[in-house]
């Protein structure tokens, strides 16, 4: 599924990304201008699930063709990282703080 926006930047989805949900934390660091999670939820969608081991992304790519959940993992700086997890049936992308898992 893709989308041409009116500046004719063209994205590509690899699955439906349902609601996009924001945790507390995650929604407490973005009121406070600490956080953009954007740029992070954009690699999740491409596919690019960032600071994850092997056998992690080898999974999310076989879940990405079963349909199962998909979980991505991005280190903000040192002392951040955050987590996009869509569920399987693509009814939500929650992006939250590793601490609130």
């Amino acid at each position: 599924m893709a989308t041409v926006h009116p500046n004719g930047y063209r994205r590509t989805l690899l699955f439906p990304i349902g609601a996009l949900v924001f945790s507390e934390g995650v929604d407490r660091l973005m009121r406070e201008g600490r956080l953009d999670p954007m740029p992070y939820f954009q690699r999740h969608t491409r596919g690019d699930w960032g600071e994850v081991a092997d056998y992690k992304w080898q999974a999310n790519n076989a879940a990405l063709i079963a349909g199962e959940r998909l979980e991505s993992m991005y280190l903000v700086h040192r002392e951040l990282r955050i987590c996009v997890v869509t569920e399987a049936d693509r009814s939500a992308t929650h992006i939250l703080l590793t601490t609130e898992r």
